[in-house]
């Protein structure tokens, strides 16, 4: 079988979902890098991977997918082997459930807080050689708290974010945290003793360590 290609490198986040995702079910996959610089993302052939011009886009045979969590679930799917760990817990009706809750959670409460700190600090620096706009990040960690203070209640509880297992809940988490704690405000989770303990954990995961491999931002 050939194997699937992911338009886009590990550098990219939501690029690194996919991967991430591709390295726990040990399927196999080719990188084709996309030019960011060069604008290569708006060009007609990347268009017609993604009409929204976004990175990553996914092919598998005929199949032309894009935006990342719903990557992430295809690739869950196919390619989670019998012996392997669900991810998507499709077995049990409640854990499931709990599973979309918290990548939902992800999608639109913890990204929307974290994501302009990494843009400021991490990806215009590096990729525009612009300095971080202090308001910006300022207002963004003011909702990354709040955010934080409902993981970690959440966390005190549970080790990982749908109950007691890893899930894509927690594997959804991991580019926008790992490129967090390479900005000067990672000591942020010292506030929250069991996010970080969490984040540890998922740190570990193989998958994990070998994508974040990748994800160095170069202007």
């Amino acid at each position: 079988m050939a194997p699937v290609t992911v338009f886009g490198s590990a550098v990219f986040a939501n690029a690194a979902r996919v991967l991430a995702c591709l390295e726990e079910v040990g399927a196999e996959y080719q990188v084709v890098e996309v030019d960011y610089m060069a604008q290569e993302h708006k060009g007609a052939e990347h268009l017609a991977r993604n009409p929204f011009g976004q990175i990553p886009a996914f092919q598998d045979g005929d199949l032309m997918l894009f935006e990342s969590r719903a990557i992430a679930k295809y690739v869950l799917r196919k390619y989670t082997k019998p012996s392997q760990e669900d991810l998507l817990r499709e077995g049990n009706l409640e854990e499931a459930a709990m599973v979309d809750m918290w990548t939902e959670v992800e999608a639109h409460h913890y990204f929307p807080a974290i994501a302009p700190i990494v843009y400021e600090c991490v990806v215009y620096p590096a990729r525009l050689g612009i300095p971080p706009n202090q308001e910006v990040v300022d207002g963004s960690l003011q909702k990354l708290r709040k955010v934080l203070d409902v993981y970690e209640a959440r966390l005190s509880k549970n080790d990982y974010l749908a109950g007691d297992f890893f899930s894509l809940a927690d594997l959804s988490h991991f580019p926008y945290t790992f490129y967090f704690m390479t900005t000067p405000h990672a000591s942020l989770l010292d506030a929250y003793p069991h996010v970080k303990a969490w984040w540890e954990r998922v740190m570990e995961r193989p998958s994990v360590k070998k994508t974040s491999d990748g994800m160095v931002l170069r202007a």
